[in-house]
């Protein structure tokens, strides 16, 4: 689905990845993390076009990315990028307009279950709500691929586990998703493949069962393993 080759990416002289290769396999829930400034936002950014690599390939379904892909890619940035001045209800309409695999019905499922009011404006709404409402919004495309930059990071624990949930009970169950997080204790549990992106590089790249039971830990304490100071 998603292969970089020797992927590199430099801001002037400060390489933020170094020579990156990477399969990203179809129907699969991958976990992608690393401590602060590793490179995972960048390597979600190259995949999503938004970056260009200083070096290297990277092709999705077999071509680079583009308009193409973009439309067969949800993506759920780190940081809010919607309209503030807009009502959700006319959030929802933009995306039907913009998406065609967009499925209202199931946009307003999701905001009736986050207990979100459709007629409220994005920037009367908390923090954790908005993530909330640009999470549903991006959810309920019928995707090949999602991309999730850090979607629990602005919700409190207890609301995590609750997301987690309907993350799983609604995006497209035959997509690749991939997820970067730093929680890796509270999204593990749904990981079918974890990276561990460290200065720049793949340090490892396995299925987690098979690395639960062959280190006899959880991802999370190999995690801290790994990158402990």
């Amino acid at each position: 689905m998603i292969t970089l080759k020797g992927v590199s990416k430099k801001y002037g002289n400060l390489e933020v990845l170094n020579k990156v290769d990477l399969t990203i396999s179809e129907n699969k829930i991958i976990g992608l993390v690393g401590v602060n400034g590793s490179g995972k936002t960048t390597i979600i950014k190259l995949i999503n076009g938004i970056l260009k690599p200083s070096g290297g390939e990277i092709l999705i379904n077999g071509e680079k990315p583009g308009l193409e892909s973009k439309k067969i890619i949800s993506y759920l940035p780190e940081n809010n990028c919607l309209d503030l001045n807009m009502k959700i209800k006319e959030l929802v309409k933009l995306f039907s307009d913009f998406y065609l695999d967009f499925d209202t019905e199931t946009a307003k499922k999701l905001l009736n279950n986050f207990k979100i009011d459709i007629n409220k404006k994005l920037k009367n709404l908390s923090k954790g709500t908005k993530e909330k409402v640009q999470l549903a919004l991006v959810i309920s495309r019928r995707a090949d691929v999602y991309i999730l930059d850090e979607p629990i990071s602005g919700v409190d624990p207890a609301t995590r586990d609750s997301i987690l949930d309907t993350i799983l009970s609604n995006f497209n169950e035959n997509a690749t998703m991939l997820i970067s997080t730093h929680l890796i204790s509270d999204v593990e549990r749904i990981l079918d493949e974890v990276i561990f992106v460290g200065e720049g590089k793949i340090i490892l790249h396995e299925n987690t069962d098979e690395l639960r039971k062959k280190r006899n830990k959880s991802i999370d304490q190999i995690f801290r393993e790994e990158f402990k100071c």
